[in-house]
């Protein structure tokens, strides 16, 4: 996107002109955070690519890096990083072709599929870790002290949602 005026500063003038100071805060906040998602997410998928990972790959790619076996059912791999099945069957299907997971049928029930990381993937899992971690997960220039608010503050939305237990 170009550099030029902050159009969600006109957004906040707009609302503020037509529905009141009330409304303000909560529509800037989401659109900031919607905006900042697809900053992050453009700039990770492009720490990813040399290893021909997107960063919903690389989620499933570390899921099954850490899981006890190195395998788990797809539907298990979906309800774990709260996306559609289809989105889940796309993923491994792109991680297959990379040679860094392989799908088999499960042992004991044939119904379900079995992704799990090869060598390979192992390996790429690492190395993709690695540059991340340098990168510092793309969040220039937020400082760890703002990360770690941030991440408080959220947090109170994934427990209001039910995401888990703040108990």
């Amino acid at each position: 996107m170009a550099a030029g005026n902050d159009v969600i500063a006109e957004a906040r003038r707009q609302w503020l002109a037509h529905w009141g100071e009330d409304a303000v805060p909560s529509m800037v906040a989401v659109t900031s955070l919607m905006r900042v998602h697809q900053i992050l997410l453009a700039r990770l998928n492009r720490l990813l690519s040399p290893w021909g990972l997107t960063f919903a790959r690389y989620e499933a790619l570390m899921l099954l890096y850490y899981s006890r076996r190195g395998s788990l059912p797809l539907g298990r791999i979906g309800s774990r990083l709260q996306v559609h099945p289809t989105s889940v069957t796309n993923t491994i299907d792109g991680l297959e072709r990379l040679g860094l997971v392989s799908r088999s049928a499960h042992d004991r029930d044939r119904r379900m599929t079995l992704a799990t990381i090869t060598d390979r993937g192992r390996t790429t899992a690492r190395e993709a870790t690695r540059a991340l971690n340098e990168a510092r997960f793309a969040t220039s220039p937020l400082t760890d002290a703002e990360l770690e608010e941030l991440f408080d503050t959220l947090r109170r939305v994934r427990v209001d949602e039910g995401d888990f237990s703040d108990r």
